[in-house]
């Protein structure tokens, strides 16, 4: 059985984390150890998202991050199952369409629209991202009804990549 870990470093001592709520304003985050993890910039889950895997993580350019401020993370539980969800290019599930079970490296290419507007998670936790090839800002999904992109912690539809949530040991 896997256990869910993740370490960082703080005033040059490591600390093991089970699951966090609220942790200190600048922290290197050194490794993830099992599961996965979204971490927050803000404490309350909010302000910039990054989705973490096993793995090391020297700087916070390693996972993508703006700067050093960590203030909140959640653990992430194993999903086992299908995964499905639907985009549309406009709000409250209108316009255009597109249903998905895998990751999309380019929303563009795939949807034609460069914007979200709605969404409906069905199955599964997703990762959006604004730029392509998974980079840029990241908002994570779990499942429920985002009618509009500030549902999902985003200040504009750009999305342009999204990825399904995993176990990526």
């Amino acid at each position: 059985m896997q256990t869910a870990a993740i370490q960082h470093i703080y005033k040059g001592q490591l600390f093991p984390l089970v699951n966090c709520t609220e942790t200190s304003k600048h922290s290197k985050w050194e490794r993830v150890e099992g599961g996965n993890w979204i971490l927050y910039e803000h404490p309350s889950y909010r302000g910039h998202q990054y989705y973490l895997w096993q793995g090391e993580y020297p700087d916070f350019q390693r996972w993508m991050g703006f700067n050093d401020s960590i203030r909140s993370c959640r653990f992430v539980p194993n999903y086992q199952g299908q995964y499905k969800m639907r985009i549309y290019e406009s709000g409250d599930f209108q316009g255009q369409m597109m249903e998905f079970f895998d990751d999309c490296p380019n929303t563009y290419d795939r949807f034609r629209f460069h914007d979200i507007h709605s969404c409906n998670v069905f199955d599964g936790h997703w990762m959006f991202y604004e730029e392509p090839n998974y980079r840029g800002r990241q908002y994570y999904l779990r499942s429920g009804e985002y009618r509009r992109f500030n549902d999902w912690g985003a200040s504009s539809p750009r999305i342009g990549s999204f990825r399904r949530v995993y176990n990526r040991f």
